[in-house]
This record gives structure tokens, C-alpha cells and sequence, in this order.
């Protein structure tokens, strides 16, 4: 099962696919909404626009969307963690990969880029093997965490490179709660996205067959210039800026603009 292709999954069973039938509609519809606010709000937002928005996939563990509503990760008190590459609440199990540090700066694209203190952001992705946690990998919670952002609005998770699996690039889902409070109480996400990584560095870590599968033949087919999330006008706000390697692995930073 962990090579087989979960493109359809990610429109079949997601009510959000909507998002992606409309191309960029998200993109548009912030394009309105700036030019219905003020000179200091549009200077504003060319400074740190809005990230767009994006559908969960079928496997968010939220409680709200997906394959399984009834898995809700977000109501266990050990997924407010930054180092999310182990599992937790009584599963067990690392998951292999190479080493990936994030720093996500949330900012207010309303009040000039300030720091959303206080906010925090839930990310989930697939492993090496292209398998989701509590889904298409039963046995482990791993690589799901919560962390709520601090003073300078930065989020860290310690994580590995995903693997890429048949029809999308590599990539990263986060949701952002006005508060880790809401965010494990069930309250609505402030937003919904996807972080997308650069090709090259993929493309290196995914030499190592032994732990990333098909992943390399995958990319060949399926980078980042070809994905529906990071196409056109998105794909800028929605790429991770990552330098290292694989031997020492990687730091990947981005800035998400809400309009909070």
C-alpha cells in the first residue's frame, strides 16, 4: 500500500477538493479582498501576503475532515511537541528518514507583518514510505504535532523529509488555531494549507532507496512545477526555503500570512 498513488484519495475524499476544481480561486478571491482595504493594508500584504488555502487530504487526524472524522490526534495532550518524528499516547516507533528542523514565522498580513504570538500551527505529512500515520500506517501516530508560536511568532518542529509519493510533489499540511487551547478543543482552524519542498533537495535525500522507496522516480514525475497546489501565482508563498544535506540534514523555514 505505500506506494500506491493517493492522488485520487486527495480529491475523492476530501469535501475541500473544491479548491483545487477551481484553480486559483483562493488566489483571486484575496486579490478582492485587498482591493477592498485600505492603502496600509495592501502595502501590508505585498510585504508577507496571505498564504493561500489549500484542502486538508484524507488524512488530517483533526477530527473535522478526512478519510475518518473519528481519528482526532488533536485531543491528546502529548501532541503539543515540537520533535514530531516519534510517535506518542501509547504507540510506538521512530520514523527513519533524514533529519528536517522547521521554523514557520506566523505573521499578520493586517497590522504590517507582525508576529502572531500565541497561535499555533498543527502539521501532519507522510513518512519515508509515503504512508500517513493512523491511516495508511495503523501502528503509529508519528510525524503529527502541535506547537504554539512564540513571541516572534516562529513555530519549530524537528521532522524528516517526506517522502514523495505517485501524484504529488513533496509536501507538508498545516493547520492554524488562534491558540493551542483551540486547537485541542475543536475549534474551527484560522486556516488550512500545504507547504511544498524544493525539488533539488528532495531529489538528494531521495538517493537513499533503502529508506525512501520509489520516492526519486516519483519526484522525476511529479515535482513541485508540476503539482496543483504549488502552481502559478501560489507556489512562492507555498515553498519551503531549506539549505543543508542529507548527511547532516536540513532547515526549512517559510512565513505563513494570515489575516488574523
Amino acid at each position: 500500500m505505500a506506494w500506491t498513488s493517493q492522488f485520487a484519495r486527495d480529491l475523492g475524499h476530501d469535501p475541500d477538493r473544491r479548491r483545487l476544481l477551481a484553480g486559483l480561486a483562493a488566489g483571486l478571491g484575496g486579490a478582492v479582498l485587498a482591493g477592498c482595504e485600505g492603502p496600509a493594508a495592501r502595502a501590508a500584504s505585498a510585504v508577507c501576503p496571505l498564504t493561500p488555502e489549500e484542502i486538508r487530504g484524507p488524512f488530517p487526524a483533526d477530527g473535522v475532515g478526512g478519510r475518518d472524522r473519528s481519528i482526532n490526534v488533536l485531543a491528546e495532550a502529548g501532541v503539543l511537541r515540537r520533535d514530531i518524528r516519534s510517535s506518542f499516547a501509547g504507540f510506538e516507533g521512530t520514523a527513519p528518514g533524514v533529519p528536517l528542523r522547521l521554523e514557520l514565522t506566523l505573521v499578520d498580513t493586517r497590522r504590517a507583518c507582525a508576529p502572531l504570538a500565541g497561535h499555533a500551527l498543527y502539521l501532519w505529512q507522510c513518512d519515508a514510505r509515503s504512508d500517513y500515520s493512523l491511516y495508511t500506517r495503523r501502528d503509529a501516530n508519528w510525524l503529527r504535532g502541535l506547537q504554539p508560536a512564540g513571541g516572534d511568532g516562529l513555530v519549530h518542529f524537528t521532522s524528516i523529509v517526506p517522502g514523495c509519493y505517485a501524484g504529488r510533489a513533496p509536501h507538508l499540511h498545516c493547520e492554524v488555531f488562534a491558540s493551542a487551547e483551540d486547537a485541542m478543543s475543536g475549534a474551527r482552524p484560522l486556516l488550512v494549507s500545504q507547504l511544498g519542498l524544493p525539488q533539488a533537495p528532495c531529489a538528494a535525500v531521495y538517493g537513499d532507496r533503502a529508506t525512501y522507496g520509489e520516492s526519486a522516480a516519483n519526484l522525476e514525475r511529479w515535482p513541485p512545477s508540476r503539482d496543483w497546489a504549488f502552481a502559478g501565482e501560489d507556489r512562492a508563498m507555498l515553498m519551503l526555503a531549506m539549505t543543508g544535506d542529507p548527511a547532516t540534514g536540513y532547515l526549512a523555514s517559510a512565513t505563513i500570512g494570515l489575516s488574523a
